[in-house]
């Protein structure tokens, strides 16, 4: 076998906590080698220490047949590896030219530094289709074209062997389709490409060769076009996994958020929302698809009072909570029943450097529950969220651990954890299972099902079209700030969602789903 890479029984522990365990994969050249398991199965952590961010405490890990030891991201890069995280590592308020050079100017004036890379950047984005303006600053970009400029940085440092971390994961569908194009064009160019996803729609799409971990170890190891999804699927639980969800019939009932002719601006002062109506009852969950930016976000961002409508209203359980005039804030709407698990969870809904305890109250710190002689109790919020820990199995389950320390998929849970239980009258959830592996996935839609059999009003907005499919009691489509069409889902297809999506309004949408309900 021509292995471009390979790990020998590596080893990695965080205090008690073994990360990885006698890990074992080789890798060929030129090929597409994917890595799925569960959040916290030891995908990243592995990916880390084949990087240098990580030393293995053992085993060994082999370049071209030979050991390697890297003491840091560095001597990696220096060996031809190149890495585009999870989360990028990019400096905002830099140009896209001045984020590729960054570290390595390779001339004593920025300048010239500067005149050198462009040459080589432009043949290196027209060679593999990754087109972006270089003079633009990162903070300008989508988040598709950020993804381009850290393949770029690698490629630029002449990597031969790139490691993607859930490349996918903030993509629209379009951006992930170009993504492919541009991975599969790498891997014939002779180039290595480790790809770490949950979507196992991805790895039989993209992927050669498939290696399945569990528990911190590689349990299996497939050839793609021999293996199916639900196959790896299994592998990676140990068990069978069921799309099944639990739903039953709820009794109609009174509309819980009214939503009507709402607008509003975005950051930059464009028009977001363009006269939005639509309403929400009991009992039921409303799915919003549509590709992202295209209101998605501030229409969420106004209901959860993080942003001024300029005109309609909205009405929550009979309260009017947002007009042009005024906006209840965050802390007002939680008291009215109000719970919000944001899209952008390390953005909106956590922070990184406070611990899981700190987290699983966040927004919720006034409550008498976590209080103790008018004071915050450590003890009852580390009680608190050790059960919230082990009701929705987050990994590991250390309450002290700073929440930057999880992986997305745990970090997911644990927001989620911490809305549901307050038992929100209204639940707006973005993005649910954003970055979060299959096991975890099945147990978010129970819980999100189970609340909404017990009556709770479930607003779901999310760029995965079969998840909607699955979870939505009915279904609008936004396009370009309003809505463009309305359905049930067992009633639409996919490429009606489509073209609503694309702006094709259906013949009998009047623009106002579920009108203004008393």
């Amino acid at each position: 076998m021509n292995v471009a890479l390979e790990a020998r029984h590596l080893t990695k522990r965080f205090g008690d906590v073994v990360a990885n365990s006698g890990v074992n994969m080789r890798v060929e050249r030129g090929t597409v080698h994917g890595l799925v398991g569960e959040n916290g199965a030891g995908k990243s952590t592995l990916m880390n220490m084949v990087f240098g961010l990580y030393q293995p405490d053992d085993g060994e890990i082999l370049l071209d047949g030979k050991t390697v030891h890297f003491s840091g991201p560095q001597e990696a890069i220096d060996m031809g590896l190149g890495m585009v995280h999870q989360h990028f590592k990019l400096v905002e308020p830099f140009t896209v030219l001045e984020n590729v050079i960054l570290g390595i100017e390779d001339a004593p004036l920025l300048g010239d530094a500067v005149s050198k890379a462009r040459t080589k950047l432009e043949a290196l984005e027209k060679s593999y289709g990754l087109e972006v303006n270089m003079d633009t600053p990162v903070e300008d970009l989508s988040v598709g074209e950020r993804q381009r400029v850290e393949i770029l940085k690698a490629l630029y440092r002449e990597a031969q062997i790139l490691i993607l971390d859930e490349p996918t994961g903030v993509l629209t569908p379009q951006e992930t389709e170009s993504l492919f194009e541009i991975i599969a064009k790498l891997r014939d160019e002779g180039k290595t490409i480790l790809l770490i996803t949950h979507k196992l729609g991805e790895i039989m799409a993209i992927t050669n060769n498939v290696s399945v971990m569990r528990g911190g170890k590689v349990v299996a190891e497939r050839v793609t076009s021999e293996t199916s999804a639900d196959e790896l699927a299994e592998l990676m639980v140990g068990r069978a996994v069921t799309k099944e969800v639990g739903k039953t019939v709820v009794k109609a009932s009174e509309a819980i958020l009214v939503v009507d002719g709402l607008c509003a601006n975005d950051d930059t002062m464009h028009k977001a929302l363009k006269g939005v109506s639509f309403a929400v009852r009991s009992g039921e969950i409303l799915g919003i698809a549509g590709v992202s930016g295209n209101g998605q976000s501030e229409l969420v961002e106004v209901i959860t009072g993080m942003r001024a409508a300029t005109a309609g209203e909205v009405f929550f359980d009979g309260v009017l909570t947002a007009s042009s005039d005024d906006f209840l804030k965050a802390d007002a709407l939680r008291a009215l029943g109000l719970g919000h698990v944001a899209e952008d969870r390390l953005k909106f809904g956590m922070v990184s450097d406070m611990s899981a305890a700190e987290n699983s109250i966040l927004g919720h710190q006034k409550d008498a529950r976590y209080h103790k002689h008018g004071l915050l109790n450590p003890r009852l919020i580390t009680e608190h969220c050790d059960d919230l820990m082990q009701k929705y199995d987050v990994r590991p389950p250390l309450s002290q651990l700073p929440v930057g320390g999880f992986s997305g998929g745990n970090q997911q849970k644990l927001a989620i954890g911490r809305e549901v239980e307050n038992n929100p009258k209204l639940l707006i959830v973005g993005q649910p299972t954003r970055g979060v592996d299959i096991g975890a996935i099945a147990f978010i839609h129970d819980r999100l099902v189970a609340l909404r059999n017990a009556g709770c009003a479930i607003l779901l907005v999310s760029s995965e079209l079969e998840e909607l499919m699955a979870l939505a009691d009915r279904l609008i489509v936004m396009c370009d700030g309003v809505v463009s069409g309305e359905g049930l889902p067992a009633k639409l297809s996919e490429k009606d969602i489509g073209l609503m999506m694309a702006g094709h309004k259906t013949p009998e949408h009047s623009g106002n789903v579920g009108g203004r309900v008393s």
